[in-house]
């Protein structure tokens, strides 16, 4: 029998170059959020978020984007395998 698996979202984050490591800090404090990096490239954190329906997704991300910083966001839902008998 399987149980309940978590939907997944990836938020990849611009902010302010000085404050990464304090909004990966941040983010790790909110409610459904499991990792949070900063990270090279195109962003400057990447937090990895589980969540049961997109109203509390929608609640993680208000989360996130008010926290010091954080400048813009772009949010990444992870598509599920289809489940095969």
């Amino acid at each position: 029998m399987m149980g309940w698996v978590p939907a997944e979202a990836f938020i990849l984050i611009n902010s302010n170059p000085s404050l990464i490591w304090k909004i990966a800090d941040a983010a790790l404090k909110v409610k459904g959020v499991k990792m949070a990096h900063a990270v090279t490239g195109q962003f400057d954190n990447i937090v990895f978020a589980e969540f049961s329906n997109m109203e509390e997704l929608a609640g993680i991300v208000d989360e996130i984007q008010a926290i010091r910083g954080v400048r813009r966001i772009q949010t990444l839902i992870a598509v599920p395998r289809p489940i095969r008998e």
